[in-house]
């Protein structure tokens, strides 16, 4: 490869070389006959007033094709976004497009819902906190220390705050305003603790910013909820509160040790201490003291990051949401397809049983090329929105039905089902019956093939079609997937065969296909009677 990319420069370099000594000799050429003709004084001047010509000559052929050449790569290569926002509102745009070819109504308004929110998103003015943590561990209690209000109920009970709720903080210095939303607790016992946590997951999925409290060390249920956090990408303050309980020593040590804990996850400065609702001193004969609060280094801290992030923080949170919602439309317009393309094959597959079951096939290579059949290969691409030909189907039919043979597909499923069948059916009939469900079962996982093929933006993957057809060939082959299209068989082939009944009168274009692209014969043509199916 590297050789044959050297002759090819070698060879490129020589034809430039020709291409100006040509373009040189006939520039002395002119530029003698020019001297011979004109005074010395003349030459340059009238030279120059040739080639200008020449270039305004040459120019209307070239510019359409250098404007075909920029459009075609302006069409082709879309420009980039210019900012996170662009990028979100292309996503919403794709989207919209997906939503549009969804089925599933329930499924599309329940999407809708959520492009609404990523819209809304777009177009809101506030920083989104999320408080979250472990029940108790006094995340209400510092919102209210934040807001400097009395907010929401706070107790020492597991699971105090049940539902999500929100505030609007105002900082100096920040053009925007912020929306504190304090959330249910993490990690509680019983269903409605999970569906708390399930709910608490969603808001933290859904912040710029995520304020992380927790009353101690880390426990390895809480620094796995971090963790994944951090993987989707969301900024977290990790707080440690309720400092008032322990001594300054202590809460030192709890500082460093949830520094050390949270490299990779959480920045050394984001993890700050704070005591949002200090127990009360006893006095005797006097009323108990109420220490103040201790919130001036998450406020410090939660303004800096603000001011010097938090731009790009609510940015990237906004395309993060488009992105997943646009994984999750794609994902079930895709699901979609696969079941609309499955019907497909299940059809041909049957009609093509029943054709071949009345007129026997002779060898196992015409099999396989008629159980691929062209026109069930147009009819998936249309599923996946791609228009191709008769001939394009033909072609890709005979590629599969060539790689079908060549691996020893044909043989081995028919030997697999003819095994399953043979104890089953009568001698007179099992030629047939087998022949008629192993071209089933080859339209199955031809169809399944090509399906793979169109899923994949029309290519076989770098294991190429061998591999996509090993794959199916091995997935149906499970017991499951197996027993279940035995059943189906012997309800639609085996037993109108035993029953003396008509099979599906319909004649697709299998076994057409299969002498066209196998090339034993021409097919007839339309004043050329057909062959009569023996009965």
């Amino acid at each position: 490869m590297k050789r044959t990319r050297l002759w090819l420069i070698l060879g490129g370099l020589l034809v430039v070389v020709v291409v100006l000594s040509i373009v040189m000799q006939a520039i002395n050429s002119l530029i003698w006959q020019l001297s011979y003709w004109l005074p010395g004084w003349l030459v340059g001047p009238i030279l120059l007033l040739l080639v200008g010509a020449l270039v305004l000559a040459l120019l209307p052929l070239v510019e359409p094709l250098i404007r075909r050449k920029r459009g075609q790569t302006q069409a082709g290569q879309p420009a980039p976004p210019s900012n996170r926002q662009e990028a979100a509102r292309r996503n919403l745009d794709s989207i919209d497009q997906q939503l549009a070819q969804l089925s599933d109504d329930v499924a599309r308004q329940a999407l809708q819902q959520q492009r609404q929110l990523v819209q809304e998103s777009l177009e809101r003015g506030d920083f989104r906190v999320v408080v979250f943590g472990s029940g108790s561990s006094g995340k209400t209690s510092l919102i209210r220390a934040l807001l400097n209000d009395q907010v929401g109920s706070v107790g020492a009970a597991m699971g105090s705050t049940t539902s999500t709720n929100s505030y609007r903080l105002r900082l100096a210095g920040l053009g925007r305003s912020i929306q504190l939303r304090d959330t249910p607790g993490i990690l509680e016992a019983g269903e409605q603790g999970s569906n708390r946590e399930r709910d608490a997951r969603s808001e933290a999925v859904l912040a710029d910013l995520i304020l992380f409290v927790v009353d101690g060390d880390l426990r390895s249920s809480e620094f796995s909820v971090l963790r994944s956090l951090a993987e989707v990408g969301k900024r977290t303050l990790l707080v440690l509160n309720k400092c008032d309980l322990r001594g300054e020593t202590e809460e030192q040590r709890l500082l460093q040790l949830l520094r050390r804990r949270c490299t990779g996850q959480v920045e050394s400065q984001d993890v700050v201490s704070a005591s949002a609702a200090p127990q009360s001193v006893p006095r005797p004969g006097e009323r108990p003291w109420q220490p103040p609060t201790e919130i001036e280094r998450l406020l410090h801290r939660l303004a800096a990051v603000l001011r010097a992030d938090g731009e790009e923080l609510l940015a990237d949170n906004i395309l993060l949401q488009s992105s997943r919602l646009a994984e999750t439309s794609q994902g079930l317009l895709d699901r979609q397809r696969g079941l609309q393309a499955m019907a497909v094959v299940e059809r041909y597959g049957w009609i093509g049983a029943g054709v071949i079951a009345v007129t026997p096939l002779p060898g196992v290579d015409l099999l396989a090329t008629a159980a691929v059949n062209a026109q069930m290969v147009v009819e998936i691409a249309q599923v996946y929105g791609v228009s191709i030909t008769r001939e394009q189907g033909q072609q890709l039919a005979l590629s599969l039905g060539r790689t079908l043979a060549s691996l020893g597909v044909v043989k081995g499923g028919a030997s697999l089902l003819g095994a399953a069948l043979s104890s089953q059916l009568p001698t007179l009939i099992a030629g047939k019956a087998i022949q008629a469900v192993t071209a089933a079962w080859l339209t199955r996982l031809a169809g399944k093939s090509f399906i793979t093929y169109f899923s994949q933006q029309q290519t076989w993957g770098d294991g190429g079609i061998g591999e996509v057809v090993r794959r199916q060939y091995d997935l149906d082959r499970r017991d499951l997937d197996l027993s279940r299209f035995l059943e189906q068989a012997l309800a639609k082939v085996v037993e109108p065969l035993r029953r003396g009944r008509r099979l599906p009168p319909q004649r697709p274009q299998a076994v057409v296909d299969a002498v066209d692209l196998d090339d034993r014969g021409p097919s007839p043509g339309p004043n050329r009677p057909r062959p009569r199916a023996p009965r």
